[in-house]
């Protein structure tokens, strides 16, 4: 490792109060504003992830984690980096302390903790700081616009063996999460939502009808963006599974790709995987119908299959 001078193309926008980051938005923007700008003071010193974590006696895995903003941070840990990157700038190292705090503000969703793993922890804090949010969904409706008897029935088909009282928060959490597309200042949710998720009885016929008229409403929001990729569009590079594609509103911050598994979900870190992924979003929805067809579309699949 080397410690240079450090030069001004490292830096990230930092809130304008520091200290209050996390309070509206829960423990995501801190963490991520912070993971990022240790990471471009470590990268300007050519110090490796292994030799930063070997210099304050951490496992490097956490360093990553840090670094990604996907953990919260410790005082101390945060006051040692920046001494090895040699940032000395009283007032630099006050803001950044200031953000610690809000890494560790609990999220909206600590609540839920029993039936939140922490994979999904990170991407509940992502989705509630998000200013968009694109995905692709191939086997079920988003998240997001589903209706709570359609929430149920997906939920049940992953966790058929659990009390009921463990299903009923399962789907309240998933409920909860929708109150971000009612605040005042919502994220853009742009969803291509694969023909096959709105033909599939999912819940039985009424549930399907009920799930496809919220849609309808949902297209008539300004927020959200909707588009049916039909079987006629053949094959595509998203057919192994759903993409989601979150961006925060803060500048300087890195889009976060969310890959959801049956048991566990992968973030891609690699800045050319990230790119890919975000090409493969752009196909897309230039492949899937316009979002002035979806309307139709959707009446369509109800005379057809939900009527």
């Amino acid at each position: 490792m080397r410690i240079t001078r450090l030069t001004h193309d490292v830096s990230v926008a930092l809130p304008a109060d520091a200290g209050a980051a996390g309070a509206a938005d829960g423990p995501a923007i801190a963490r991520m504003t912070l993971g990022e700008r240790l990471r471009r003071l470590r990268e300007a010193q050519y110090i490796t992830r292994g030799e930063a974590a070997e210099a304050i006696r951490l496992q490097q895995a956490q360093l990553t984690l840090m670094e990604l903003g996907r953990t919260g941070f410790r005082a101390r840990d945060v006051s040692d980096l920046m001494t090895v990157y040699g940032l000395h700038d009283e007032s630099e190292r006050a803001t950044l302390h200031a953000l610690v705090p809000q890494t560790n503000v609990p999220g909206w969703w600590h609540p839920y903790a029993d039936v939140v793993p922490r994979w999904l922890s990170a991407y509940l804090g992502l989705e509630h700081a998000a200013g968009v949010i694109r995905s692709y969904e191939l086997q079920f409706v988003p998240g997001l616009l589903q209706t709570r008897e359609y929430a149920r029935a997906v939920v049940s088909l992953g966790h058929a063996h659990e009390p009921e009282s463990r299903l009923r928060r399962r789907v309240e959490l998933r409920m909860s999460r929708q109150r971000v597309l009612r605040r005042a200042r919502p994220p853009h949710v742009w969803a291509v939502v694969d023909e096959a998720a709105l033909r599939r009885p999912v819940g039985g016929p009424e549930v399907m009808r009920a799930q496809l008229e919220h849609l309808l409403a949902a297209c008539e929001l300004p927020h959200v963006t909707l588009q049916v990729l039909p079987f006629g569009a053949g094959g595509h590079a998203a057919a192994g599974g759903p993409v989601t594609l979150l961006r925060v509103p803060q500048p300087g911050l890195p889009d976060v790709v969310y890959l959801e598994q049956l048991f566990d979900a992968h973030y891609p870190e690699d800045p050319e995987d990230i790119r890919r992924y975000r090409q493969v979003v752009d196909r897309l929805v230039t492949t899937a119908e316009p979002p002035t067809r979806t309307p139709a579309l959707l009446r369509e699949i109800l005379d057809d299959g939900w009527s």
